[in-house]
């Protein structure tokens, strides 16, 4: 595998143009944001300094995940988490990456920037090795191998926006890092705070656990933070949650119908994403010039495809509007 940073750090949302009316570029909760995280994160004292150590909000993730609460990794970002794990990783493990074969540029990013090769993901060689699931940009399910003998990231991200239960618990879960970054599924994509829960504590895990902790950054989540991981795990967060998912299967079989009525190419995902070949004569470029930003798929590896979010009627009223221009210039992505 070969890559450039420039190529693999591509991210929806705004860029240095600004937000766009019509965002279907990032994977945020279309029905957020969640009223309750809001409410916690306005009550946030930020006038103090956090407990450094955030031993309520460990207490309250372990609790909330039933495992012991020294297995609770908490992060900036899972972006964060993915450069931390990576770093001390090229000192506990040092060797190549593995990827999927279509991957969040940032594990590429992290890995090249300590000088690491990129590996697919079966090759044995890897001392690390990614695992997305459900994945992304295709919002598939990609249950985890039988072997999970190399240190492994299972990056969780998209669970809690699987709309459609297709799977079932995999009890290989508690041999790999599991990250968790719950501001997409609550609509609040501007609120970075994420956790990671370690594999079940050995002697050799203890020494990953010690040597990610020692990593961190002081005060590493801010009070906002700290207030969305709180009511993350309250149970009327997921009782809203559990609400949204059932108005985003909605939005999400009338957007996938509007797409193939315009000529458009779906492949389908449990996930309030998927991908899509535009019709002929658009461009993800042409729709932005029409107030709609889509996440070109060419850094995840699917030249030619652009990954769209689930997103309210109005804004597929006006996605299926500019479709339906057969105007739109096709130009080189700036």
């Amino acid at each position: 595998m070969t890559a450039t940073l420039r190529s693999l750090r591509v991210h929806g949302g705004p860029d240095r143009r600004g937000p766009m009316r019509w965002d279907f570029s990032t994977n945020a909760n279309a029905v957020g944001p969640c009223s309750l995280a809001l409410d916690a994160m306005r009550n946030a004292d930020a006038s103090r300094y956090p407990d450094p150590a955030y031993h309520a909000l460990r207490e309250q993730l372990a609790q909330w995940h039933g495992v012991a609460r020294d297995r609770i990794l908490l992060a900036g970002s899972a972006s964060e988490f993915i450069q931390r794990i990576t770093a001390v990783s090229a000192r506990l493990a040092p060797g190549p990456v593995a990827l999927p074969t279509h991957a969040y540029g940032d594990y590429a990013v992290a890995a090249l920037a300590w000088g690491r090769s990129l590996v697919h993901a079966a090759d044995p060689a890897a001392t690390l090795r990614w695992h997305c699931n459900p994945s992304s940009p295709c919002g598939h399910d990609e249950p985890l191998p039988s072997s999970t003998a190399t240190i492994t990231v299972l990056d969780a991200v998209y669970a809690p926006l699987r709309l459609h239960d297709t799977q079932q618990h995999d009890t290989s879960r508690q041999a790999v890092f599991e990250l968790h970054s719950p501001n997409k599924a609550l609509g609040l994509t501007g609120v970075r705070g994420a956790y990671a829960i370690a594999p079940e504590l050995t002697k050799d895990t203890q020494s990953w656990v010690a040597a990610l902790e020692q990593a961190a950054a002081s005060w590493l989540l801010g009070a906002h933070a700290v207030a969305m991981l709180m009511a993350w795990t309250q149970p009327g967060t997921h009782r809203w949650l559990a609400e949204s998912r059932a108005t985003l299967r909605q939005w999400k079989h009338s957007q996938i119908e509007m797409l193939r009525a315009v000529g458009a190419e779906v492949n389908d995902s449990v996930t309030n994403f998927f991908c899509v070949r535009l019709p002929a004569g658009c461009s993800v470029e042409g729709l932005r010039e029409r107030g709609i930003a889509v996440r070109d798929a060419a850094s995840f590896g699917l030249h030619g495809w652009v990954r769209l979010s689930v997103q309210a009627p109005e804004a597929q009223a006006a996605l299926q509007s500019a479709l339906k221009l057969a105007d739109i210039p096709t130009r080189t992505l700036r």
